[in-house]
């Protein structure tokens, strides 16, 4: 689900022009990628989940230097992903 044009919302998002840093900001997408599976949640190809994706791979880029927790709104974003999705499954069965 990386694709470049994740990655060139990531650079806009943290202000970096430079493509010295491509293949350290696709690291950190396929990370937020995995970080947010490891979590529960199903990604799909949506603007939304892309969104997602990017919000993640920024807060992991910007945290390197100060440790920063989580953003609220992220985690927000996250649960109400996850919750919607374990609503869907009930719905369904």
């Amino acid at each position: 689900m990386v694709t470049t044009d994740l990655l060139a919302m990531l650079k806009v998002d943290l202000g970096i022009a430079a493509n010295i840093y491509n293949d350290r900001l696709t690291e950190y997408l396929y990370a937020a990628n995995s970080n947010i599976a490891r979590e529960g949640i199903k990604l799909e190809d949506t603007v939304e989940d892309n969104q997602m994706i990017v919000q993640y791979a920024s807060w992991l880029w910007r945290c390197r230097e100060n440790g920063d927790a989580m953003p609220r709104m992220l985690r927000y974003r996250l649960n109400n992903r996850l919750f919607s999705q374990k609503m869907k499954e009930v719905q369904n069965e």
